[in-house]
């Protein structure tokens, strides 16, 4: 190349791309891995557990700094089955710093909290916008476009480029291509070229008859190509349609109503702007897994009933609502609240949120055992002027007037 002579090498670099001789993605993941975890080490250093920054920011370094890492060049490559075990390993990490949760708390409940979907689906999302960008771009731009299937309505006015696609209908072994816009029958010996099943993948986005045209990524760059653009959808549109589709996924793997009924969410919890603190012990005791008797964290072999009463089991519901010598503080701070299920007002109201939390903090619910000296009533700790504890690295204040 212009006098320079390049010899054979065993790997070859192309924007961060890892090519190996025997086409394995796994050396390419292992680098995104290691590069990822690098990078979390260096931003868990200001935020230990339970301090630090608000658990929304943390979601959104995950969102905008973790997972661009993780994911690169996921769009083309596929992880093999050990290499995703590693990666979703790796992420369910991300999500238990997000939320402050234990160790053992089920990934199904983790990944609602930290409002973080697990990685398969946000993969799978990002493979669905790099569809959209090769079947909206001109085929003189994206040779990729040039090559797909003629009865794809894509943005063509002349799809001489497709002459070439002979060049891609080989197919292994005895397997028969299929038509890109059929799905795959139960049978193995059908499969569609892995050029026709990137149209495939988003064959909702084509309307009804799957014929709907597509519009180009950019009109306003591509006049000179395409003078006339066809009127409809827009490039932006349609990759908004790929948002609530995640959505539905991710409430689709929701655990059982019966053993957590909240929602999934793409974007933080309100209880999330809180401190650290607060919003962790929120975070343990909605997924079922926190310091409270009917909430364990480790095992089943202790009671389950409220050491405090010892007359019902220490869940969510009675720990803030019916544990009796609460009441002064709940009727001083907590009138508004009278349920904790998944659509009340408590879950969206920030001024709710707000005494909530302190209510929390003023009765040590849910607190790890041994972690404050615990107060003769919470009478009296309603009444009290102000406390003051350091532990943990965990410093409350909270003055009454």
């Amino acid at each position: 190349m212009e006098g320079s002579v390049f010899s054979p090498q065993d790997e070859l670099w192309l924007l961060g791309y890892s090519f190996t001789p025997s086409l394995s993605t796994t050396p390419h993941f292992t680098k995104r891995k290691a590069n990822c975890q690098a990078a979390f080490v260096a931003i868990k250093r200001p935020s230990p557990p339970g301090m630090g920054l608000p658990p929304f920011l943390y979601h959104r370094l995950a969102l905008t700094l973790l997972f661009p890492i993780l994911s690169y060049s996921a769009d083309v490559f596929t992880p093999t089955v050990h290499m995703v075990r590693k990666l979703f390993a790796f992420w369910h990490t991300v999500q238990r710093w997000c939320t402050n949760c234990f160790a053992c708390t089920p990934s199904n409940f983790l990944a609602i909290e930290a409002c973080l979907p697990p990685l398969d689906l946000l993969l799978t999302y990002k493979r669905r916008l790099a569809t959209l960008r090769v079947l909206c771009s001109p085929a003189e731009m994206n040779p990729a476009t040039a090559h797909l299937p003629p009865s794809v309505p894509t943005p063509f006015l002349h799809p001489h480029a497709r002459d070439h696609r002979g060049l891609l209908a080989k197919n292994a072994g005895s397997r028969l291509p299929l038509p890109w816009h059929q799905p795959r029958p139960p049978s193995q010996n059908r499969t569609h070229l892995p050029l026709d099943a990137v149209p495939h993948s988003v064959l909702f986005l084509l309307g009804p008859d799957g014929l709907d045209p597509l519009p180009l990524t950019s009109q306003h760059l591509l006049c000179e190509f395409y003078p006339n653009p066809t009127p409809g959808r827009s490039y932006t549109q349609l990759k908004q349609r790929c948002c609530p589709l995640l959505l539905e996924e991710s409430e689709a793997l929701s655990p059982d109503p019966a053993r957590y009924h909240y929602r999934a969410l793409l974007k933080p919890h309100p209880f999330m702007r809180l401190n650290s603190f607060d919003a962790g012990r929120l975070h343990q005791i909605r997924s079922r897994k926190s310091y409270l008797h009917a909430h364990p964290s480790c095992d089943n072999d202790h009671p389950t009933t409220c050491p405090r009463c010892n007359e019902e089991a220490q869940t969510f519901m009675h720990a803030i609502l019916f544990y009796p010598p609460s009441e002064p503080a709940r009727t001083r701070h907590i009138q508004g609240v009278s349920e904790l299920g998944s659509d009340v007002p408590v879950w969206s109201s920030t001024t709710l949120l707000g005494a909530l939390s302190h209510f929390i903090r003023l009765t040590r619910t849910a607190f790890p055992p041994g972690m404050f000296s615990r107060p003769t009533s919470a009478a009296s700790s309603a009444s009290s002027h102000s406390f003051n504890v350091f532990s943990f690295g965990y410093f409350i204040s909270s003055q009454e007037s």
